[in-house]
């Protein structure tokens, strides 16, 4: 059925950038609008941005406006969360999801810290 796997995460200072990836199987990708959500220690999980089936309508959460890009290449069924000027506040395993699915991956970590 659905499949999803996250990957990119990683260690990074305050100010950097990260790139996730989120490979997408098991339903016509095309047609499913995709988000991003992640979860801290201790925190309930929350919506952090969404994108439309062609990739022209795109949203996010107040807290990453302007440094967080989300997009999508159909054709490699993948959905791509570029995050820049990182804070420690992003710190939270980060999950992509299809908006018609109640199916999540593994996660990837994404750690911000001096």
């Amino acid at each position: 059925q659905v499949r999803l796997v996250e990957s990119g995460g990683g260690l990074v200072q305050p100010g950097g950038s990260l790139r996730l990836s989120c490979a997408a199987s098991g339903f016509t990708f095309s047609w499913s609008p995709m988000s991003w959500y992640r979860q801290a220690p201790g925190k309930e999980r929350e919506w952090v941005a969404g994108i439309g089936t062609a990739g022209g309508a795109t949203n996010y959460a107040d807290s990453v406006k302007g440094r967080f890009t989300i997009s999508r290449d159909n054709a490699k069924r993948t959905v791509l969360l570029q995050m820049n000027s990182l804070k420690p506040e992003d710190t939270a395993v980060y999950y992509c999801k299809a908006t018609r699915f109640d199916s999540w991956g593994q996660g990837t970590q994404v750690t911000v810290s001096s």
